[in-house]
């Protein structure tokens, strides 16, 4: 039995935004933890907390909603590449997301970044993610 710690994560994510929650706990992997500090340095997220002491650890995101309208910060995660299907793309065929709107999560031989930081380093990798 094949799973996909990556969908599974996004799914927490979507799940918590569709209940209108403020906070999701998720267990932690190293990736996880990766795309996290993306999502922040984005502005998809409000905080994050990575608590390792007690097995498993787990991360903390607090969610991001505009304070007027109450609409989430991310309107749409979509998982690209999979187990079964895996989705490489060379430097000059990465993805744009909504237009330049979106980011798309691309794990590198740099490690993970967004399309935008792959493009202007020059590598290509496998697409992850799209987050809008």
């Amino acid at each position: 039995m094949v799973t996909d710690p990556i969908a599974d994560y996004l799914t927490q994510i979507r799940n918590a935004i569709m209940a209108n929650h403020r906070i999701v706990e998720i267990p932690t992997s190293n990736l996880k933890k990766e795309m996290t500090k993306i999502l922040f340095e984005k502005g998809y997220i409000l905080n994050y907390k990575f608590e390792d002491d007690k097995f498993p650890g787990t991360i903390k995101i607090a969610l991001k909603y505009h304070p007027v309208s109450k609409l989430p910060a991310i309107t749409s995660l979509k998982r690209v590449s999979r187990p079964g299907l895996r989705q490489y793309v060379g430097s000059d065929k990465l993805p744009r997301v909504l237009n330049g709107l979106g980011i798309a999560i691309i794990s590198t031989s740099h490690g993970l970044m967004t399309d935008k930081e792959a493009k202007k380093d020059n590598v290509g990798g496998e697409v992850l993610c799209y987050v809008s």
